[in-house]
């Protein structure tokens, strides 16, 4: 299983970026997908997930400006990330939890290679 992640770049403060995130290899079903960051000198901290039923969840910080979303059809996640502070500059790191066969419950959490966001005017 893979997680790839793309997206990331530069924002101004007060615009927008949207991340996606593709889960791809043997996957029965994703059970949480969602985005972590972690900043430099910081220890890495949720930013939203999204349940296969559409539950959100959102870090204090972010909710009313960034948006999860999810596309169980095509595996994927993706954030829309507005009205963008200084504050969100990190590296953003994709999370999915993935049964990979049929023939066990057994679920396990998988990371993506972190992606960039620099904001700055």
């Amino acid at each position: 299983v893979q997680l790839q992640a793309c997206g990331g770049g530069l924002g101004q403060p007060g615009g927008s970026l949207r991340l996606s995130c593709a889960a791809t290899g043997s996957i029965f079903s994703i059970n949480v997908m969602g985005w972590y960051r972690q900043a430099p000198g910081k220890q890495r901290e949720l930013v939203a997930l999204i349940t296969d039923g559409d539950t959100t969840t959102y870090a204090d910080s972010v909710k009313g400006r960034f948006t999860i979303s999810r596309d169980n059809a095509k595996n994927t996640v993706s954030l829309q990330m507005n009205d963008l502070k200084p504050e969100d500059a990190a590296g953003y790191y994709c999370y999915a939890v993935i049964r990979t066969s049929r023939f066990s419950a057994r679920s396990t959490g998988y990371w993506g290679v972190g992606t960039l966001v620099t904001v700055s005017s």
